[in-house]
Formats: structure tokens, sequence, C-alpha cells
């Protein structure tokens, strides 16, 4: 093993002076990061290809909807509601499942798609997915990647009581070519 030509240094030792100095240099980085800060960062695109991307909008709010379900002196309650794109617009709709307060029995479930207007901030009805005058109660209703999927529970005949429906129904929509449109998903049975 060749010694080295290179003395030692008188440093390499490390004193409590050492630890000091260091510990203070660090504290005074640390003060002075704290004063100097970074611009706020933007995302702008410069340039022929930049598109100013719409503000996030709120979904419409079905409270407040005039439902086209006719519940007499009762009111309209909202059991489910899902929001999302599901016309592909940017601007999200909402799909609300509504049916009269009832006190007994399974009363008809509607299936509405709510979406606002320019400029608009009360929603409004565009689409009837499930009509109550089908007497179709709804079950499972989901919404994911711009499809609406749902269990409808409905009635083989006039004579069965509305506390039982005994037909299991699965049904999905999507939008297609401006409308939705109701398809039966795969794996699904009836009863």
């Amino acid at each position: 093993m060749q010694q080295s030509a290179v003395p030692e240094l008188a440093h390499t030792n490390t004193r409590p002076i050492h630890w000091l100095a260091t510990a203070t240099a660090l504290a005074a980085v640390v003060a002075a990061s704290a004063f100097l800060q970074p611009d706020e960062a933007t995302a702008a695109q410069h340039g022929a290809e930049a598109k100013s991307a719409p503000a996030a909008v709120a979904p419409p709010d079905p409270a407040g909807v005039d439902f086209p379900v006719d519940c007499g002196p009762g009111k309209v309650l909202i059991q489910k509601k899902a929001s999302g794109d599901l016309d592909g617009d940017g601007l999200p709709e909402t799909v609300a499942v509504v049916r009269c307060d009832a006190g007994s029995g399974t009363p008809p479930s509607g299936v509405y798609v709510l979406t606002k207007g320019e400029g608009s901030s009360k929603a409004r009805v565009v689409a009837t997915l499930v009509d109550p005058k089908d007497r179709l109660s709804v079950e499972d209703f989901t919404l994911r990647d711009a499809t609406i999927t749902a269990t409808l529970l409905g009635y083989s005949s006039p004579d069965v009581p509305s506390c039982c429906p005994d037909v299991n129904d699965s049904a999905k929509w999507q939008w297609k070519n401006g409308a939705f449109v109701r398809s039966t998903p795969p794996g699904a049975q009836s009863m």
C-alpha cells in the first residue's frame, strides 16, 4: 500500500464549533427560503393552439325541479341522484330517481336527466328514462363512465299487489346519436 503524499488535514476532526457553524448556516438558509417564495404557477398555453378550458361547473341540483310526476297532495321524493358528463359536452348532467312520498306500498319511480341551460342556474328535465306511468320501481341505480344502469322492478299483471313487484329487469342507458339509448347489460337476468 502506498502512503499518501498529502499530509493529514487539520479540519477533518470535528469539534462542537463546526457543528454550531453548520447549524447556523442551515438555519439561515431555511429562514431566507421562507421570505423568498417563487411566483405562483400558471398553466397558460401560448400560441395558436391555446384553447380556453371551460370553468368547472356545478352539476344540476334536483331540488326545486318541477318533475313531471303527479303526486296529488303528496310531495315528490328524490330517492337517488348521480352526476357526470353523459353527452360528452364537458358539462355535467344529473340523473335523478324520484317517486311520490307514499306511506305504504311501492310507488312507481321516474328516472330523469337534468341539465342547466346556458347562463341559467336552475336545473330542468331534458330526458325521461323511466316514466312513473310504467309502474316500475328503481333499485341498484349507478352512473359510471357516462353509463346509467338500474334494476327495474315491475309487475307481471295488474292483479299483482303494488307492495310486491314480481318482475326484475336490468337496464342500461347511454348517450348515442343525440338521444339516450336503452339496452340490457350483459349477464342481466329477469325473474
